[in-house]
């Protein structure tokens, strides 16, 4: 007859054992999932990224289209004010032709009538005369609705070259409604409203506000 006294610990052993060899078994999972939460929290880092850099791109690209617009000058027809490879910034956002006045810098898709040399595209010129008022030239001078135009922007010395065709101050030229005269600051070597006509106020595609690259380095002055 077995002892009873004998049975508990050979029972009690095995017990213990299958006890203690369960420790590190049972640490394999912890690590296993320790591992997947870091992936996961990779992915999830990453997936956040990948939509910030998204909804950058998607900003940059409505602020292009709607807001602003960065452009280059191609030609010296704009010097001094703009010299050839300065970068611009276009409003394109809140403005539209009603908001142009005399002195402004705008930029407006390519007269159908342009026939001078150069790159195609789109133009950046000054506004000379609005809508309904009347333009002539006389020598270097302007005139504008009879009255000579004010050209602070100007060099002291900046020969007109081409006068205003067909106008004079007995038959000034009078703007058509809804369209604008454009010259370039650099009037002996422009082609602008003198060559091609006044522009309609739907191809003004926005005005200048913004000099961020003059010269050949940085450089920011707004108009």
């Amino acid at each position: 007859m077995a002892d009873p006294a004998d049975a508990d610990p050979e029972g009690t052993e095995p017990d213990a054992a299958e006890s203690t060899e369960a420790d590190p078994t049972s640490e394999e999972p912890t690590e296993a999932t320790g591992a997947g939460a870091r992936r996961r929290k990779w992915r999830r880092a990453l997936t956040e990224v990948g939509v910030m850099l998204v909804a950058a791109a998607l900003l940059a690209f409505l602020v292009r289209t709607f807001v602003f617009q960065p452009f280059w000058i191609p030609s010296a027809s704009m010097t001094p004010t703009l010299g050839v490879y300065d970068r611009i910034l276009v409003q394109k956002a809140f403005f539209s032709w009603h908001d142009v006045h005399e002195g402004d810098i705008v930029v407006f898709s390519q007269p159908p009538l342009d026939h001078c040399p150069g790159p195609p595209g789109d133009l950046v010129k000054r506004v000379i005369a609005l809508p309904g008022q009347t333009i002539y030239s006389s020598g270097n001078t302007i005139y504008i609705d009879g009255r000579p135009l004010a050209e602070p922007y100007l060099p002291s010395y900046d020969p007109l070259g081409l006068q205003i065709p067909r106008a004079s101050r007995q038959h000034p030229y009078r703007v058509p409604p809804g369209e604008f005269y454009v010259m370039g600051d650099n009037r002996a070597d422009s082609c602008d409203s003198r060559f091609w006509g006044p522009i309609t106020g739907s191809s003004i595609v926005g005005k200048v506000v913004l000099t961020f690259w003059h010269d050949g380095h940085p450089d920011f002055h707004s108009f």
